[in-house]
């Protein structure tokens, strides 16, 4: 009867030892999440910096064309003043 009660404990016992050696643990058969997720951060970053140097390159020619336009404005109304002030210089020396 000993003998009986030994082997109904171990053979399940067995089965149930092979069943979890030989199994795959979803851990063991997917990339760890520190790789995947490093690529994944490193995509996600790369892709951000071309946001961002787009952004930036966008804003520099909004810029650059304001600041040209205001200056060819600033130019042409000096030019027009100067030469009213010669002008004017030059009727009062008539005079």
């Amino acid at each position: 009867m000993l003998l009986y009660m030994r082997m109904t404990t171990r053979i399940p016992a067995i089965f149930l030892g092979a069943a979890l050696l030989f199994a795959q643990t979803p851990g063991w058969s997917q990339p760890t999440a520190d790789e995947s997720g490093a690529k994944q951060d490193l995509k996600a970053a790369s892709k951000d910096t071309k946001h961002a140097a787009k952004t930036t390159g966008r804003g520099m020619k909004k810029g650059t064309t304001k600041v040209y336009h205001g200056t060819k404005k600033v130019f042409h109304k000096t030019k027009t003043t100067t030469e009213g002030a010669v002008n004017g210089g030059k009727q009062g020396a008539k005079q």
